[in-house]
């Protein structure tokens, strides 16, 4: 599953999904089990009130999207992820850097190391004991 419009100045799942999108799934990941759309309504925490035909069409379009898998008879469905959270945030980052590798090439590059000092120094030393191994595999 690829991810269309990855939202820069967004957090979280916000960057991948519209907001209410991003809630559905999140219960659906921390629940790790199928659930139907009244029990997905149930757990969603907004100050809003949503209805029934709301969560509806947001799953169903997860479910276009690929993000969700439907199974069941018409007033029964289960909706689960199609991959799990990890598996679904370890594709979207390796989509991505490939994304900003083909487009931008060195310049990302750079830019990543100079960010992995700011952030975390101890990824540094991740990164140069990927590059060993990727010299002694080569």
């Amino acid at each position: 599953m690829k991810i269309q419009n990855f939202k820069v100045g967004a957090t979280g799942m916000d960057r991948f999904f519209g907001p209410l999108e991003a809630q559905v799934m999140n219960i659906l990941w921390d629940m790790d089990h199928p659930m139907t759309i009244k029990e997905v309504l149930a757990s969603l925490q907004t100050t809003k009130t949503l209805s029934f035909n709301t969560i509806m069409t947001v799953m169903n379009r997860l479910v276009e999207k690929g993000a969700l898998t439907k199974t069941g008879e018409s007033r029964s469905f289960h909706y689960e992820p199609s991959e799990s959270r990890e598996q679904f945030l370890n594709n979207q980052s390796r989509e991505l850097t490939h994304e900003l590798m083909e487009e931008f090439g060195s310049l990302a590059v750079n830019h990543m190391v100079d960010v992995l000092e700011e952030v975390d120094p101890q990824l540094i030393r991740a990164l140069e004991d990927k590059i060993k191994q990727w010299k002694k595999e080569t």
